[in-house]
This record gives structure tokens, sequence and C-alpha cells, in this order.
């Protein structure tokens, strides 16, 4: 990891470390969430992915900090989505804060990556590309992939590929950008198409 990652890294751990779903409750939560499972399915698993499932995301597992700041992005239109900008229109501070509490305490499902993915997308995850500038992903996901919450970094293992491959493309075209720091907006415009499918395999797989 090079040193201005690592910079970067420690401020927006210092600067992040506040943003708390405060107060979220996981049972109010989970009476709450009857709305989500078309989606994300009932525990936060959504369905196996194909056709326009294929970019509703794992829920189970997140952090709690991550999902309320998400769905607060959402509310204010930083992060733009038709379908999760109606979903989250009604909701209150402590609906956010009580969804991500019930979320965060489910167990996630595990992936299976393409086989023929999983050398290639390793080696971007744990190394990136130095030739291009592309920093390694678990140097701010961590090596198992589990995220920071005190950063606010989110756990990207096990996440459905078709869903990351999405979101890093999006980072990489500006159409997201509710990123702080801009990091992954700057992380994805290095990456390739074959890069970001390699990877995003990967992380699939990843337990």
């Amino acid at each position: 990891m090079n040193k201005w990652l690592v910079s970067v890294s420690i401020a927006l751990a210092l600067a992040t470390g506040g943003v708390q779903a405060a107060g979220g409750d996981a049972a109010a939560g989970k009476a709450k969430s009857a709305v989500c499972m078309a989606c994300h399915g009932p525990d936060g698993n959504s369905p196996v992915p194909s056709g326009p499932a294929a970019t509703w995301p794992k829920l189970a597992g997140q952090h709690a900090s991550y999902l309320a700041k998400q769905m607060a992005d959402f509310k204010t239109q930083a992060r733009k989505d038709p379908i999760m900008m109606g979903m989250v229109a009604a909701l209150s501070e402590q609906d956010m804060a009580d969804l991500a509490a019930y979320y965060s305490s489910q167990k996630q499902s595990d992936g299976i990556a393409a086989a023929d993915q999983v050398q290639a997308g390793e080696k971007m995850f744990r190394a990136g590309n130095t030739a291009t500038g592309v920093a390694a992903c678990m140097a701010c996901h961590g090596p198992a992939g589990l995220g920071n919450p005190a950063a606010n970094f989110p756990r990207i293992s096990g996440q459905h590929a078709a869903y990351t491959e999405k979101a890093l493309k999006d980072f990489r075209s500006g159409a997201r950008a509710n990123d702080v720091g801009k990091m992954m907006q700057g992380v994805a415009a290095k990456m390739t198409d074959e890069e970001i499918t390699a990877v995003s395999q990967y992380i699939q797989g990843l337990r």
C-alpha cells in the first residue's frame, strides 16, 4: 500500500469514525423490512442474480454505519437510483438506523467465483496493478474483504459479482459519486473492464 493511501485511510478513519447507525434496533428493523424483501430477500441475502435482479446487492452482514449512510445518500440523492430513492423517501433517520441494525445482524450467504477469473481477480484484490496505479482492494477492505467500519469502508466479500461490477463501472463513469474523498472513483478510473470483471468474481467467492 503506498504512502498516499495509508495517509488517506488514516484521515478517513478519523473523519468518519463517528458515523454510526446510532440507536438502531434490529427487532424494529426486521418489522420495517417487509418492503425491502422483494429485492433484498427476507434476511438481506438477495436472490441469486439473473436479469434485473443481478444488481440487487446482499445487505446481510454489512456494517450498520455503511448501510445507514447509503440510505441517507439515496434520500438526499447524493447517490442516485430511481428505485432506492423512492424506497427511502419516507424513511426517518430512526427507520434507517433500525433497518441498518437488522441487516447488519444477519448472516451473509456464501458466493462462488467463476474458476477462470480467480487468479486474475485475486491478483487485483491483493496487489492491484502497480503499472497503472490501481491500489489493492485489500488495502481498505481488508485481506478477507470484511471492510473497516471505523472508516466506513464496506464489507465486499461474498457480494454478487454483477453488483460489484456495476458499482465499479458506476464509480469509473461518475454515475456514482458518494464515496468519501473520491477514493473509489480514483481507483475505478484506472481499471479495465477485464480487471473489473475478474476482481468482482473473486470478491463473490471470498469468505
